[in-house]
């Protein structure tokens, strides 16, 4: 018999596949990619044809070690990793890191895709093998070469003109921008008022209804048209003296047709509405459904490849579909010619196709049990969506009834309307989300015919303000990349990610919102590298790679035309005086940074001298904005500070006025000391101290967050056994808990002002027995399960503590209560807990607010026994 090796990604679609195939074959996981970039200048070199030099990790290394080994005794090899580009890029290293290793000698190699992890598909897809697609690596180093010379070059040029900035990235940067333009947007946004005349009518029956005035005297009258209150009580004098008819009643049926099944991104995007999961969330989870689960002693995938941008159905599973349909519901809702999609999305591939259950008839309710709560929502959501792309239409009515109003010489035109769903169709199983809802009038309108006449009832008159555009949600924002063409199905969760990794957004209620770096990063680059963010070069060099995918252009042709005008552009802003950058800076932010009051004061004349011009400056601390009159006038002020406020501080000693504490009417500032920057409160000999948090950026510092930090060390709660305080402060090494003369540091994972009596105890019982904790993994963060996402964003965990277990999110703690069933802890309970935990400690967000001052700790203190800290990480321009 042959013997064949049959390389994979992971390990769990290696066991899976490995039960399909049976004797003869050996699966082995890759782990992923074997090779990268090594993270150093000349990886890619422009000037040797882009040659690439490609590097084995450890881990790596040693699974290639491991399958060479295979490989050896083996008959033939088959590469069966995912059926997209960096599947086959995967297979491509295997194959060049096999045959520098010399263990191929002449045996076959074989390629092979499946779309699903079904016995059925794989051993489809052994049936029919092929050779690597090298027009599909092609554009794989295309892009990977594009990405690192961005990176490798923008990156550096960033940390020497802004002091601060973490990195750029071709498809990054331009996400940024979106989310930056969109603050533009808001900020330049001018409100307008406008009123609206609403009129409660009765029909002869008695049967009430509103009506809108959308006309007077032969004049439509538009949503914004009605700007004053006096304007709006003049019209609702008229009405209340007038007489009320129905002038025309109109109904027009109307369709509304099911959504396409899946693709990456509107997977994303629904799953982020529907399920509060985050982008990275949703695709960790689509992975383990499609690498298969154990079902009554068998594994097996349960939807289909998750990264695609192809709205298409196969054949076969189409024809499932409709037969569950037409087997579970009337046959009403069964269309008569089945559905077909094509995606709308820019630069889609069509060949690609959507994300399905691989078996219709799969229910999630028969499922349930084999899943954890994310699992099943989200394969519940799949099925739903593509069991319903294949039901029949909604069914609606629509209804307009136009009335007039007569009151003496003045006709006022007003108007109803309604809608009713006569047929559900697949309504009866899936609806949509959208992320910013408008006002539709759903209701059903009463019984009315041409010439009636129709009583008053009430007549209203309501002011209103137009509305900025909302800040992009994780979803929407997607969404516009997708509609855009920037970036691809497999990169928007990782792209967001960075972002907030890179502390350029945060997200607030569910919505991204620009940091101060990020703005200053996205205004560097439209000043300086105009054509690299914008959306249509983004979008176009995207095409140029599918071109290199489809074999149309040699990707080092696309390469070349990049490079040259790329390189011209970086040299040109290294030769920028900083005077040059700062001028291009304070123009493109001149609505954040200088925010006109209306008071027709200049809001770039310094508040402090008077004949001075505010200007961004580079400090140690990070950018803030000073005085053109330096040295003789020090004022200076964070970029941005809450409610518009102006902070004052000596800027030439390196010091920020951030306000004053309430409590004791002492001045707070933010300084920069040996070990870091720092806050103070007031002068004198020793004045209280506390260093800086770990994650806290000195830019983003304000009052709340300096008084906080003024707080500690704080007392946690007494000792169970000793009774004597446990502290929580921060000291050189980091925020720490004390008990006595034992300290421990806290993990990244735990939050030094929220922090609780549970965790304090088990930290410092773990480093009194000088081993790791009972409820820990190896790795240190607390091991525990998924209860759900937070709607503020965050997994919700379930963890055990040494006094019994508890929920966190982020960096808040709450215990649950005793007597509960902590198996049986639904989402909606843990948010409960979490929320009364927040109260109790003044916690928002897991940030807790200011608190009165104590004994604060100096930065240059250090905490007897505190563990020393980790290298910090070289800086990555990936």
């Amino acid at each position: 018999m042959e013997n064949r090796v049959v390389i994979v990604e992971s390990p769990s679609k290696a066991k899976t596949i490995n039960k399909y195939l049976g004797r003869g074959y050996e699966v082995i996981a890759s782990y992923g990619h074997v090779r990268d970039l090594p993270s150093k200048d000349g990886s890619v070199d422009p000037d040797n044809d882009f040659a690439m030099i490609w590097e084995l990790d450890g881990r790596g290394s040693k699974q290639v070690s491991a399958i060479a080994q295979a490989v050896k005794t083996a008959d033939r090899v088959i590469l069966a990793t995912d059926p997209d580009r960096e599947g086959e890029a995967i297979s491509w290293h295997l194959l060049e890191a096999l045959n520098a290793r010399k263990v191929l000698k002449g045996k076959p190699v074989e390629r092979v895709t499946f779309n699903a992890i079904t016995k059925d598909a794989v051993s489809e897809a052994m049936a029919h093998p092929r050779q690597i697609d090298q027009a599909l690596v092609d554009a794989y180093l295309a892009r990977r070469a594009l990405d690192y010379l961005v990176g490798f070059q923008l990156s550096p040029v960033l940390w020497r003109k802004l002091p601060g900035a973490r990195s750029a990235g071709r498809v990054q940067s331009v996400a940024l921008r979106l989310v930056c333009d969109r603050e533009s947007e808001i900020e330049k946004f001018v409100a307008k008022e406008y009123w609206s005349l609403i009129a409660t009518l009765a029909t002869p029956r008695g049967d009430a209804f509103a009506a809108r005035l959308v006309g007077a005297d032969g004049k439509k009258i538009t949503r914004l048209d009605i700007g004053s209150g006096p304007e709006a009580e003049a019209f609702k004098k008229a009405l209340l003296a007038a007489t009320f008819k129905v002038a025309n009643v109109e109904a027009k049926p109307a369709k509304r047709h099911p959504y396409p099944p899946f693709t990456t991104s509107t997977l994303q995007q629904e799953a982020s509405r529907k399920l509060g999961f985050a982008p990275a969330i949703t695709m960790r989870l689509a992975q383990k459904l499609y690498e298969g689960v154990d079902i009554g002693g068998e594994t097996t995938g349960l939807i289909t490849y998750m990264r695609t941008d192809g709205v298409d159905i196969a054949p076969e599973a189409r024809a499932q579909v409709r037969a569950y349909i037409g087997k579970s519901y009337d046959k009403k809702y069964l269309p008569d010619v089945p559905r077909a999609y094509t995606t709308k999305a820019k630069n889609a591939q069509e060949a690609h196709e959507c994300i399905r259950p691989t078996d219709a008839f799969r229910i999630p309710a028969a499922v349930k049990s084999h899943l954890n709560v994310d699992e099943y929502r989200l394969y519940e959501l799949i099925w739903k969506r593509t069991i319903a792309s294949q039901m029949e239409s909604a069914q609606l009515e629509r209804t307009s009834v136009d009335i007039l109003g007569e009151a003496a010489s003045r006709k006022l035109d007003l108007r109803a309307t309604g809608q009713v769903v006569t047929f559900d169709g697949f309504l009866a199983l899936y609806t949509e989300s959208v992320d910013d809802e408008e006002d539709e009038d759903n209701k059903r309108l009463p019984a009315m015919s041409a010439g009636e006449m129709l009583e008053r009832k009430a007549i209203e008159a309501s002011q209103h303000f137009t509305e900025p555009p909302p800040r992009y949600s994780e979803a929407s924002l997607i969404k516009r990349m997708e509609e855009l063409g920037i970036g691809r199905p497999s990169t928007y969760a990782a792209t967001l990610a960075v972002l907030r990794d890179r502390e350029y957004v945060r997200i607030d209620k569910k919505r991204l919102v620009p940091e101060d770096k990020g703005r200053i990063v996205t205004a560097f680059l439209e000043s300086f590298f105009q054509k690299y963010v914008e959306y249509d070069f983004t979008a176009d060099l995207e095409n140029d790679l599918d071109r290199i995918s489809n074999a149309e252009v040699d990707w080092r042709t696309i390469l070349r035309d990049f490079w040259n005008d790329f390189r011209a552009a970086i040299d040109s802003a290294k030769e920028r005086r900083t005077a040059e950058v700062l001028d291009g800076l304070n123009e493109h932010l001149a609505p954040m940074i200088f925010k006109d009051k209306g008071d027709g004061v200049d809001p770039r004349a310094c508040p402090k001298c008077g004949s001075g011009q505010l200007s961004l400056k580079l400090g140690k601390l990070g950018p803030f904005v000073g005085c053109s009159n330096y040295p003789e006038c020090r004022f200076t002020r964070p970029l941005s500070l809450p409610n518009g406020d102006t902070g004052e501080a000596e800027g030439g000693s390196g010091h920020l006025a951030l306000g004053t504490d309430p409590e004791t009417g002492l001045e707070v500032t933010l300084r920069d000391g040996r070990f870091g920057p720092y806050v103070q409160l007031g002068e004198g000999e020793k004045p209280k101290r506390a260093s800086l948090a770990k994650g806290q950026n000195a830019r983003n510092m304000d009052l709340e967050k300096a008084l906080a930090l003024l707080s500690l060390p704080r007392e946690v709660g007494r000792h169970p056994e000793s009774g004597e305080p446990i502290l929580a402060g921060i000291g050189r090494y980091g925020p720490y808990v004390q008990h006595g003369k034992t300290y421990a540091n806290l993990d990244a994972s735990d939050d030094v002002f929220t922090i609780g009596m549970n965790r304090a105890v088990d930290l410092i019982a773990t480093k009194e027995a000088g081993g790791k904790r009972r409820f820990a993994r190896d790795g240190g963060a607390p091991a525990g399960r998924v209860v759900g996402q937070h709607p503020d964003g965050g997994e919700i965990t379930l963890l055990d503590g040494r006094f019994g277990p508890y929920v966190k999110w982020g960096k808040v703690n709450a215990t649950i209560p005793k007597g509960a069933n902590k198996d049986e802890l639904s989402l909606e309970a843990a948010l409960g807990l979490l929320a009364a935990r927040m109260e109790a400690t003044g916690t928002k967000g897991g940030r807790k607010g200011a608190a009165k001052p104590k004994a604060a700790t100096k930065p240059e203190s250090k905490p007897k026994a505190a563990a020393k800290p980790k290298a910090a990480p070289k800086k990555s321009a990936k």
